[in-house]
This record gives C-alpha cells, structure tokens and sequence, in this order.
C-alpha cells in the first residue's frame, strides 16, 4: 500500500511539473508567433491528474486566463479531481 502511494504521489508531482512547464513553453512561443501546443494537448494533461499544474501555469505564464474552457474547466477538473480521491479513499481498500 505505502509503495503504491509513493508511486502516486510521484506521478502526480511530475505530470504537474510537466504541465506547468508546458504552459510556459506555449506562453513563450504565443509571444514568439512561434508554433504552439494544442489546446487539447494542455487540457489533456490537466485531465491526466496536471490540474494543479495548469492552474499554476495560468496564474503565473498569464496564460489561456480568458479563454472560458481553461478558465472554467481547469477548476472544474480540480474539483472532479478532488472529489475521486475523496471517494477513493473512503471506498477502495488495497491489501
């Protein structure tokens, strides 16, 4: 059980590591009228367990902040989010 969480805990800090970098790195290239990541792509990284990540990046890059599907549905994912692990863990039992 306790491996099991470590290895969670682990994914989730790295997939938000990588979400927030991501953020930055399509903030950077908007200014450079570089290619960009795909809306789907930064929004799929949030549903992957990034929320936290791209709600950072968004506070901080100042990025996607008014377009209503990150504005509204990052939060949203967070919620979602949070409401699984709440259920998970008053529900599943690892022996």
């Amino acid at each position: 059980m306790e491996q099991f969480e470590n290895i969670v805990l682990i994914y989730i800090a790295v997939i938000n590591a990588v979400t927030f970098f991501m953020y930055g790195v399509d903030k950077w290239k908007a200014r450079k009228s570089k290619w960009r990541i795909r809306e789907t792509v930064l929004l799929g990284l949030a549903v992957l367990g990034g929320s936290i990540g791209a709600w950072l990046g968004m506070k901080v890059w100042h990025h996607k902040t008014q377009h209503k599907k990150f504005k509204y549905g990052v939060p949203a994912i967070i919620i979602v989010q949070l409401a699984l692990i709440g259920w998970l863990k008053a529900n599943i039992t690892i022996i």
